[in-house]
């Protein structure tokens, strides 16, 4: 495995502590959230692209601009949303539909074959997640706005991570510029239809945290590990993700591993490994480059 593909392992391992890095920040609300985390991320991004004297790139077209910061904001304001909507192991498993969602799209939008296989790994996802939130399963009031966030947040980042194979000139160093945009984009949103909070020391060391890490440094890992490192392997070993997310969730009291959440987890990480690891006879795997 070399550096390239390490640097990809580190992205995926850093997205693992998301959700509960976010539950961390549990009483800011999402857009703020979102403004807050990506605030620190770019911030720190934005020192480092500097400081290697490429701010030049961050030049990039309205095509590129619209395409990163619509992705990056979408995603995160819907995550934290369903975070703080729903109960948070069935939110972030639900949100984990975006691979599958990824390996769906692949066919119409980049002219990929899908295959029988692939297509049964997207169905285990899918029944996975019905299993999550069908019968016998009850949730508090309001809780289905939260499941549609996350749904809602599945669909952004699988069309983001998508059409991101049509915005390969795009270099990484201009991801520095999507995130200090979406923060002030979130930030104004926030400022329009949500109440501030005053986060308090626990929060904020969440809200550090979370811009260091998963709103930060993972983005230019994840690149890295895309472009130069082994994508199908980093593909396949985004599925596991779920299910280490899934288990600091637990690990941190914000909910019960029951049978149905486990079984749940266990059929949307198995349906993605599934397609991931089909084989098109030569031609490249379409969800692998894809991904994120």
């Amino acid at each position: 495995m070399n550096s390239a593909t390490l640097a990809g392992v580190g992205a995926l391992a850093l997205w693992a502590f998301l959700a509960v890095l976010a539950r961390m920040a549990a009483g800011v609300p999402p857009l703020q959230l979102t403004a807050l985390g990506f605030a620190v991320g770019g911030a720190l991004a934005l020192a480092v692209v500097a400081a290697r004297g490429r701010l030049g790139l961050l030049r990039q077209g309205p095509r590129a601009w619209a395409h990163g910061v619509g992705g990056l904001f979408g995603y995160h304001a819907l995550y934290f949303a369903a975070l703080a909507l729903a109960p948070a192991i069935e939110a972030n498993l639900l949100n984990y539909l975006w691979p599958l969602l990824i390996v769906l799209l692949s066919g119409p939008v980049l002219g990929m074959r899908l295959g029988s296989r692939r297509l049964a790994g997207v169905g285990l996802g899918f029944a996975g997640c019905a299993v999550l939130v069908g019968a016998g399963a009850s949730f508090p009031a309001g809780a289905a706005w939260g499941f549609a966030a996350a749904i809602g947040c599945a669909v952004v980042w699988a069309v983001y991570s998508v059409t991101s194979k049509r915005m390969a000139g795009v270099p990484t160093e201009a991801v520095a510029g999507f995130c200090v945009a979406t923060a002030l984009l979130a930030g104004a949103a926030s400022l329009v239809f949500e109440a501030p909070v005053m986060p308090d020391a626990g929060q904020w060391v969440a809200v550090a945290l979370l811009g260091a890490g998963p709103l930060g440094a993972a983005f230019f890992l994840w690149d890295a590990g895309m472009k130069r490192g082994d994508p199908r392997l980093l593909g396949t070993l985004a599925y596991a993700v779920p299910v280490a997310s899934t288990l600091l969730l637990v690990a941190a009291g914000e909910g019960a591993l029951d049978a149905r959440v486990g079984l749940a987890a266990l059929m949307v990480a198995g349906g993605g490994l599934l397609a991931a690891t089909a084989r098109d006879g030569g031609r490249g795997d379409a969800r692998s480059d894809a991904v994120a």
